[in-house]
């Protein structure tokens, strides 16, 4: 059983029934799902949790879905790494990486959309949809095919070709738009009025959210039921990085840890950063952008968490940074070289931008971070395809080998124009 119970509307409290639904008729507010934390309080226990499958189902009790409609491919439950090399490339004393590379469909997505699904399913849906920049597609076309659900992804006629391959191996119905992903998700709003399909991202969009608390949730417990010092994670709606700090919140409301005292720092494209450019404005009310970044999994430009994205900053103590495309790259390679972890272009957003935050001394050497690393590389690899070494060519003789990795050291003794 769920113990979530009404719909509650983010911005002036009105409560709905758990439906289909994500505006509050009287002030058009998101709505948001309300849970009786007493109950949770009183049937779950550290115990009970790490006696869960490992996977996000371990929190069963905290999820807005009934377990029997649920469609588990493995989601869930990723290494927390604590990353010494990293650490001391960017200048802090510990750190951590929280590895979501290694979902099903290589990403954090698959949090959301198995909660989704269970949702659609228990609503009676037959047929799952989203807009999206790519992984949310992935993730919608793989939990559809494994329930046996038809499946309607709308992306933009833009992306990586890893992630247009990443869903259409699902066989879903796969439609590019001509545009952005803010486009994208203009016609999906219209299509969501007129077809009786599970938007995951609209009409149910309230449980879809709930998933990402779950990364809250694992950190909390990976690092011995407490909190960090400080997250970054990245941005695009926003909503990751306000569910992370409400999954900390929650966990103290049913008694499972102390009171959490972590800031919340976000990470965004310079080209696609309209969270963190208010952020820098000191103002809580963002001006929506046109995207130009290779970080096209973040390239919202009208993020629709953006604000409370921005009251949890100010709440937190936390803040907001951007980078340029050339740093996202460098970000990536920096994870890849010091920890063996390969992200997509929304982790080098991540790095790169937690580097700048130890170098600014928004984060302090002696605060334990969490970096979220939301997504794998194989998604992005155009964003890195000219920028790894050239591997040395050679026939299949020991003296070629020989002479080819001398004059390989060679080259790098001696660089070009010294």
């Amino acid at each position: 059983m769920s113990y979530s119970h009404a719909l509650r509307c983010r911005e002036c409290g009105r409560e709905y029934p758990l439906d289909p639904i994500f505006s509050c008729e009287f002030c058009f507010g998101p709505l948001e799902v309300a849970y009786d934390y007493e109950a949770i309080a009183a049937n779950t226990t550290r115990e009970s949790i790490e006696a869960g499958p490992t996977t996000l189902w371990r929190y069963a009790n905290l999820l807005p879905c009934d377990v029997d409609y649920k469609v588990d491919i493995g989601t869930g439950f990723t290494p927390l790494i604590k990353a010494d090399r990293l650490a001391k490339a960017v200048g802090l004393d510990t750190l951590w990486v929280k590895n979501d590379t290694v979902n099903p469909t290589w990403s954090f997505k698959d949090r959301v959309v198995s909660v989704a699904i269970a949702r659609a399913r228990q609503f009676g849906f037959e047929a799952m949809a989203c807009a999206s920049t790519g992984n949310l597609a992935n993730s919608v076309a793989a939990h559809s095919a494994a329930a046996g659900m038809d499946c309607f992804v709308f992306i933009p006629d833009d992306l990586e070709q890893g992630k247009v391959v990443g869903s259409g191996i699902y066989d879903p119905t796969l439609v590019m738009i001509e545009g952005s992903y803010d486009d994208v998700n203009r016609l999906c709003t219209e299509v969501a009025s007129v077809r009786p399909w599970a938007f995951v991202n609209i009409n149910v969009r309230p449980y879809y959210a709930e998933g990402s608390r779950t990364l809250g949730f694992e950190i909390a417990e990976q690092l011995g039921w407490r909190t960090p010092d400080h997250v970054v994670s990245p941005m695009a709606s926003g909503s990751l990085y306000t569910k992370i700090w409400k999954g900390f919140q929650e966990f103290h409301k049913v008694g499972l840890i102390d009171e959490p005292k972590t800031r919340m720092s976000g990470a965004q494209a310079a080209g696609c950063s309209p969270i963190a450019t208010a952020y820098e404005a000191g103002t809580l009310n963002f001006v929506p952008q046109k995207p130009n970044t290779i970080a096209r999994s973040l390239a919202i430009g009208n993020p629709a968490d953006g604000y409370y994205a921005l009251k949890t900053m100010e709440e937190t103590k936390g803040g907001a940074e951007m980078v340029t495309d050339d740093e996202i790259v460098e970000g990536i390679k920096l994870l890849a070289e010091t920890e063996g972890i390969f992200a997509e272009t929304a982790g080098g957003v991540t790095v790169a931008c937690l580097k700048k935050m130890v170098e600014s001394g928004h984060i302090a050497r002696d605060e334990e971070s969490v970096a979220v690393i939301t997504g794998g590389g194989l998604k992005t690899i155009e964003a890195v395809a000219d920028k790894v070494s050239e591997p040395l060519r050679i026939p299949a003789r020991l003296e070629d080998f020989d002479s080819a990795l001398a004059a390989r050291d060679e080259r790098v003794l001696t660089p070009a124009g010294a």
